[in-house]
């Protein structure tokens, strides 16, 4: 079992960059896959980002392709997510979470151990 921590949010221009982290407790981190997800108000949360186990397969989502990178760290036990180009319509909270295996396409539901998230503010 892991726990997530995200932190790395904040308030950046159009164009800005961001990068997130999310620290997982628990031994078994170099396991799991690892997912960046955000939810943004009156939305679904929505997979943006994903990375394998070993850090060899990654997967992103079309609106964020080409802009944002999911890298991990396993020593580290974490994961992140450097956004690049960020535009106004990526405001939301930002979460990472943990899934057994990889196997595309991959689902929200079948990740678990989500933290409590980390806001990112783009103005309009």
């Amino acid at each position: 079992q892991v726990q997530m921590a995200e932190s790395g949010g904040g308030l950046v221009q159009a164009g800005g960059s961001l990068r997130l982290s999310c620290v997982a407790s628990g031994r078994t981190f170099s396991t799991y896959a690892m997912g960046w997800f955000r939810q943004a108000p009156g939305k679904e949360r929505e997979l943006l980002a994903a990375i394998s186990a070993t850090g060899r397969n990654t997967y992103y989502e079309d609106s964020v392709k080409g802009r944002f990178t999911i890298s991990r760290d396993n020593a580290e036990k974490t994961v992140y997510l450097q956004m690049n180009s960020l535009k106004p319509e990526d405001p939301a909270v930002y979460f990472c979470a943990a899934r057994r295996g990889w196997a595309l396409p991959l689902r929200p539901s079948e990740f678990g151990s989500w933290g409590q998230g980390t806001q990112v503010t783009v103005p309009s």
